[in-house]
């Protein structure tokens, strides 16, 4: 088969790694702990860790775009950002 046309880059394959891996590692931590009740946060609205998953990658992506628009600064930047916002959706929201 061939994927040339789609320009995979290590870069590529290790975004969607860190997305399978959030996943599994969703999975584990849910059959580990089962329950993470809902709770309600800054936004108003009832979310459980799977919504806070997809709302802080959701938001990550729109960083990272805004970054890529907006500057010309290394990506890092972005992704530091992007860090910290996951986390203050995990904890807060």
């Amino acid at each position: 088969m061939d994927l040339h046309w789609m320009a995979w880059t290590w870069q590529t394959a290790a975004f969607f790694l860190f997305i399978a891996a959030c996943l599994v590692g969703m999975t584990v931590w849910e059959w580990a702990s089962p329950g993470g009740a809902p709770r309600r946060g800054v936004l108003g609205i009832d979310t459980t860790r799977g919504d806070r998953l997809f709302i802080s990658l959701l938001g990550s992506a729109f960083i990272h775009l805004g970054w890529l628009g907006l500057t010309d600064a290394p990506l890092w930047g972005g992704t530091i950002i992007a860090v910290v916002y996951a986390l203050a959706v995990f904890r807060w929201v």
